[in-house]
């Protein structure tokens, strides 16, 4: 977990790219998350204490957000490194390997947030309508992810082929988004 950090460091990880902002379909849909209003078509403002930080392939969540989300990234970093397996996470939950719905699912379910995993399209109708505060799932027939304090985690698009953390932006066209109530 992250602590408190001078204003200047963070203003400092922002402009060397560290913290990086995510952007979906040109819009922040995360304002609650941690990002304040553009600046810019791309640039979305760090607020400590709301966003996670990425560090080595791994995200620090602020201590304050609720204990479902510091579980959830948590089993989001145990996913780093595994490979890509259509189908893995679905038939049992610790996988060699993890799609798309089994990395979220995965997350969710550590979290206490799910029961079992589901696939891409069944996530169209997860929790609430709508971004959330802390976590927000994107799901359309075919694929999903989610973010996490502001930061992404997905499979496939940004680099590398499994579960991985991502900062960079993702369109969004398509996607419903859904969040675990009160999150």
């Amino acid at each position: 977990m992250i602590s408190k950090f001078p204003a200047s460091w963070i203003r400092s990880l922002v402009r060397r790219g560290a913290v990086g902002v995510l952007l979906l379909g040109g819009v922040s849909l995360l304002g609650s998350c941690g990002f304040g209003k553009a600046r810019g078509p791309y640039v979305y403002r760090f607020v400590p204490g709301k966003t996670g930080i990425l560090r080595e392939g791994r995200v620090a969540v602020p201590k304050k957000a609720p204990e479902p989300v510091k579980q959830a990234a948590m089993a989001g970093n145990r996913l780093q490194g595994k490979p890509y397996v259509y189908g893995g996470g679905h038939a049992r939950v610790e996988d060699r390997g993890y799609d798309c719905s089994g990395t979220v699912s995965y997350a969710l379910i550590n979290a206490k947030l799910l029961r079992r995993p589901m696939g891409s399209k069944d996530f169209r109708k997860f929790g609430k309508a709508g971004p959330g505060r802390w976590i927000t799932v994107y799901a359309k027939k075919g694929h999903c992810f989610v973010t996490i304090c502001g930061v992404r985690l997905d499979t496939g698009y940004g680099g590398g082929s499994g579960p991985s953390w991502q900062t960079s932006s993702r369109p969004a066209k398509g996607y419903k988004l859904r969040h675990p109530p009160g999150l």
